[in-house]
């Protein structure tokens, strides 16, 4: 895997589609350790929620998974400098989480890039990672 050359990155490119398979087992794996899994509702029958219709991913996954999908994008030297993200609907298991992204910007060695992770009921996750590319 190589990293991208940020002279190379312009503005309103495309990143490619990943699509992502929530199953149970990924949803229930990845939550936090130190967390209580009772509070999060990690037993299917008990699962149930007036928004979500069973297990769901947390916010340190669905952060994971951005980030992921920015980083694959760029390649491993790319540095995260920040991301603002907004959470929109569960995504929860049995959906396919697909997100899509595209350059916005550029600035020096920062690239911006807008994201959305969506499942079939909307989007879960929408917003901008921007990135660093040292040396490159």
């Amino acid at each position: 895997m190589r990293t991208l050359i940020k002279g190379r990155v312009e503005v309103g490119t495309l990143l490619p589609r990943l699509v992502i398979a929530l199953t149970p087992t990924l949803v229930v794996s990845t939550a936090p350790v130190r967390v209580n899994l009772a509070d999060l509702r990690h037993d299917p029958g008990d699962a149930g929620t007036e928004r979500a219709k069973g297990l769901f991913l947390n916010l340190s996954t669905t952060m994971d998974l951005v980030e992921r999908y920015v980083t694959d994008w760029a390649g491993p030297e790319a540095l995260v400098r920040g991301a603002n993200v907004r959470l929109g609907v569960p995504a929860c298991a049995g959906d396919t989480l697909t997100f899509d992204g595209a350059v916005a910007s550029r600035d020096g060695d920062e690239v911006t890039v807008r994201v959305r992770g969506a499942v079939g009921a909307g989007d879960h996750a929408c917003g901008a990672v921007r990135l660093a590319f040292p040396g490159c």
